[in-house]
């Protein structure tokens, strides 16, 4: 189905470059704060920012450090502010209290793969209760007088109900959709399933955005092109290449697309150790956080995994740095991979088994 015409009051935000596809980076736990925005707004903003979740539940409240990444975000693009639960009243509740901070709209994660997650029956566990979602979207269309957005997985350990809960976006007027091509038992491990992306971009009426496995620009406009998806969103591979955005544009617009250089990544370590900094956080513990990081850049470094395996043995700052600049200043010129290079692989992960105590962490990232 083609989108219908939006009401000037839900219209989307426009993007950067008109006529382009769109972009978006993934909502991500321990990931997408004020911090990180910036950094990547530095080297080329996407079109749209979607928060860390805000849990909601009956003691809740948006957490403040999720709100600042909406209420000092100077990067000049819109933020959705993404919600996980499953009370209508608080849910609406919440709602009511977002409204009063410049947000771009509301988004309802239908997505977390966290087992501590869907356990609770929220992200990823509503999926397997169409009904359930039913309710919540009447309930949030009802409190969201502008953009209600979803981020959502094929199902959850089949396919069985998607089409089914595709037929509720529509229902209810959902704005924007994005659909990881993946189910939620299936985490990170399999393939995704872009014919299913294809199968939500033909039934909905709004605009979908494709996510999973989108390493690179080049992959990024395949992906468009065999789904027909109005744009990408797109996690991990930010982590490790925050020039994506800029370069997904320069592919979309047939440009030749701009490499980037190890000494390139060198600076952004740099800035990105700079943004996280927390007064009062042990370096050791902020080393740590980094090392986090630093697992998806160096799918990019180099072939063998080297940079990896010194990085992750590194407990100080100089010592961190140390291993960055003989990995990346060496050959500063020799260009990053815009693919992860086969076989270097970004651990901890979302595989690890023992996520925190109250869902995604860093570690078991949701994009």
């Amino acid at each position: 189905m083609s989108p219908d015409p939006a009401t000037p009051a839900r219209r989307l935000p426009p993007g950067l470059v008109p006529g382009l596809p769109l972009t978006a980076l993934a909502p991500m736990q321990d990931v997408t704060d004020l911090a990180f925005m910036r950094v990547i707004a530095h080297y080329g903003a996407p079109d749209y920012f979607f928060t860390e979740f805000f849990r909601v539940h009956t003691q809740s409240r948006p957490e403040r450090h999720i709100l600042r990444a909406i209420d000092e975000n100077t990067t000049g693009r819109p933020v959705f502010a993404q919600l996980i639960g499953e009370d209508l009243g608080h849910l609406a509740r919440t709602v009511a209290e977002l409204l009063h901070h410049p947000i771009a709209g509301v988004d309802l994660n239908l997505g977390c793969p966290a087992p501590k997650v869907y356990k609770k029956n929220v992200g990823g566990g509503l999926l397997r209760e169409p009904g359930r979602i039913d309710e919540i979207l009447g309930a949030l269309r009802a409190a969201v007088p502008g953009l209600l957005t979803v981020k959502m997985r094929v199902g959850f350990d089949d396919l069985s109900s998607f089409d089914h809960i595709l037929d509720l976006i529509n229902r209810h007027q959902v704005d924007l959709l994005s659909v990881h091509g993946r189910t939620v038992k299936e985490m990170y491990r399999s393939e995704v399933r872009y014919d299913a992306i294809a199968r939500a971009v033909a039934a909905v009426r709004c605009p979908v955005l494709a996510n999973g496995n989108l390493t690179s620009a080049t992959r990024a406009a395949t992906v468009l092109a065999d789904t027909r998806a109005a744009g990408v969103m797109i996690g991990r591979h930010a982590i490790r290449n925050p020039w994506i955005f800029r370069q997904c544009r320069e592919q979309f617009a047939g440009r030749p697309v701009t490499p980037v250089t190890l000494g390139e990544v060198r600076e952004y370590i740099g800035r990105l150790y700079r943004e996280t900094t927390v007064p009062g956080l042990a370096e050791r513990l902020h080393v740590n956080k980094m090392k986090k990081y630093l697992n998806f850049v160096g799918q990019s470094v180099d072939a063998t995994g080297a940079f990896l395996h010194a990085m992750r043995r590194t407990e100080s700052e100089s010592a961190l740095f140390a291993v960055c600049d003989a990995h990346l200043l060496a050959d500063p010129g020799r260009i990053f991979a815009a693919e992860p290079y086969p076989g270097v692989i970004a651990r901890p992960n979302c595989e690890t088994p023992d996520p925190a105590p109250d869902g995604c962490s860093l570690e078991t990232i949701t994009a």
